[in-house]
């Protein structure tokens, strides 16, 4: 198992919220709500961040993590029906986007007891071309298989059912890492404690969220959009009003 430990200041640095905001400039506006893109509340969160948009999701990645902070979809039912029965293209690749330092690289998954798990998942993206980028290992977390193939891929289909019943969803999906022990797979990649999903419908103005550990057997809450900001130290929906935030759907 090719595990290590990483434990520094630093680090817990990183997962602590900040009072400051660092807001983030828009970009790829065609997959967040209002054009806008998420905001840092907590600035430690922005070293060594960069964008990337692609065709079917945009991404924040994290060269300390060498995973994607959150990675943001557009989802409607014509969206999902172009990407219905589309044949899975499972070549997983590094990011060219990303310098080599900074990004997951497959030997860092090789043998290490765990899943590359999508952020961004394949069975929502509409074509060849947006399937095979969202193969990029930026839009991947190391994921405990059980809970990768299991209680995650169900969050995933709920919200597409959810897209395909409202036909309208904004989709947040991204990591957490919390605690006093933070394993690295490969001496690189972060391994994250919790998942989330936070998923907001523009025409009913209704948000919310799914957090679950990266453990096998773990079970999902269903929290607000208000709760889950506190956690990740991200703004997720900055033009969604606090009020819905607030209530989760």
């Amino acid at each position: 198992m090719l595990l290590t430990r990483w434990i520094t200041t630093g680090i817990l640095g990183i997962l602590m919220l900040a009072a400051a905001s660092h807001a983030a400039p828009t970009f790829c506006p065609k997959h967040f709500t209002g054009g806008q893109a998420p905001d840092l509340i907590n600035q430690k969160l922005a070293d060594r961040t960069q964008d990337i948009c692609y065709s079917g999701f945009a991404l924040k990645h994290s060269g300390i993590n060498r995973t994607s902070l959150y990675s943001a979809e557009h989802l409607t039912r014509d969206h999902l029906a172009q990407a219905k029965g589309l044949k899975r293209n499972s070549r997983f690749h590094p990011d060219p986007n990303l310098p080599a330092s900074e990004r997951a690289e497959l030997r860092h998954y090789a043998r290490s007891g765990y899943d590359r798990g999508h952020i961004a998942p394949s069975a929502d993206m509409p074509d060849k071309n947006s399937q095979q980028e969202c193969f990029s290992l930026a839009n991947m977390v190391p994921q405990e298989p059980s809970n990768n193939r299991g209680v995650w891929e169900g969050i995933e289909s709920t919200v597409r059912i959810l897209a395909r019943e409202r036909g309208d969803l904004y989709v947040i999906s991204g990591p957490i890492y919390g605690g006093d022990t933070i394993l690295r797979i490969g001496g690189a990649v972060m391994v994250p404690t919790q998942l989330y999903k936070a998923v907001y419908d523009p025409v009913r103005r209704e948000a919310g969220a799914y957090l679950v550990d990266n453990a096998a057997g773990a079970q999902p809450v269903m929290i607000s959009i208000a709760e889950l900001e506190k956690i990740t130290g991200i703004s997720l929906f900055p033009a969604v009003s606090a009020r819905i935030k607030a209530r989760a759907m």
